[in-house]
């Protein structure tokens, strides 16, 4: 009791920042599909179909953070939280997809380079270079909180980068007429995508697969919660990730019979909560409480 496992995700904190960026995305996305048209410019093509990729995962991100606000239920206990770690998933698989295509196509036309119009593909690209600069910095606060939010920043953060090596690649024809500079700008966006989004992936799959936290030792969670007095002995301890900001723990620790008798089951539970909550900062705990007399019963307990 006291303790309330319904509060707002850390996604949820900062769905308005989600909605801005998805804002600007879209404009970014016209914008470079227009210009990509019109000049014939693979990288701002390529750009363009990031960001589309990116609208689609912001889009995603942001109904999976309002949807991890609704409540429990008796189907689903934990809510919908785990639907942001899901959407994480799902926007590194698309970014993925994203990278090799382009990756693909550069190859392509380094092979057979086609003519692009430098000029206007320079000024699209600086629109998108600083529009993509105003939605990191809109998304920088959240993205160590949620990896959904670390998921659309990252992407947010890959148009930037894009943005710039179109920028380049246009002064670059602009400057000496190589073409060439065009794919070759489109392979540095693929080599950016790729690397992050696979990161990305690896944590998502960390959480959905129930692992303990990477910076959480569950080793030195059991230390901490024998060194409670009257603890002889913890075990059965499981450490995981509901969703980012979200961890979760439960143990069965056993008691000294004689501890537990002077100062009652409640008073036992409120030291042990007290204790992962000030030690490692996780508020969602269940600890079953044994007497040293029931241990013996406990089947197939392990550490």
């Amino acid at each position: 009791m006291g303790h309330d496992h319904g509060a707002v995700t850390a996604g949820g904190r900062h769905r308005g920042r989600l909605a801005i960026a998805l804002g600007i995305a879209a404009v970014v996305f016209v914008l470079e599909l227009v210009g990509a048209w019109i000049t014939g410019s693979l990288a701002l093509l390529a750009d363009a179909g990031h960001v589309f990729t990116d609208m689609f995962g912001v889009a995603l991100a942001l109904i999976a953070a309002t949807m991890a606000q609704r409540p429990p239920s008796l189907r689903r206990t934990f809510g919908w939280q785990r639907l942001e770690v899901i959407a994480a998933a799902a926007n590194a698989l698309l970014l993925i997809g994203v990278g090799l295509y382009v990756a693909y196509e550069a190859i392509r036309r380094l092979v057979d380079p086609e003519p692009v119009e430098a000029g206007l593909m320079l000024v699209i690209a600086v629109m998108g270079l600083v529009a993509n600069f105003i939605s990191l910095r809109i998304l920088t606060a959240g993205k160590d909180e949620s990896i959904n939010v670390r998921g659309a920043y990252l992407e947010v953060l890959g148009d930037l980068l894009g943005s710039a090596a179109v920028v380049a690649a246009a002064g670059i024809i602009l400057l000496t007429g190589w073409e060439r500079a065009d794919p070759v700008a489109s392979l540095i966006v693929a080599g950016l995508i790729l690397p992050r989004s696979l990161r990305l992936l690896r944590d998502a799959v960390r959480i959905l697969m129930e692992a303990a936290p990477e910076d959480l030792d569950v080793q030195q969670v059991r230390t901490h919660l024998t060194g409670v007095p009257g603890v002889v002995d913890v075990h059965d301890v499981h450490v995981w990730t509901i969703t980012s900001g979200v961890p979760a723990l439960t143990a069965h620790v056993v008691v000294d019979r004689t501890t537990l008798d002077d100062c009652g089951p409640a008073s036992m539970l409120h030291q042990l909560q007290e204790c992962a909550k000030d030690c490692f900062d996780i508020e969602h705990t269940t600890f079953q409480v044994e007497p040293t007399d029931h241990w013996q019963h406990e089947p197939g307990a392990h550490d």
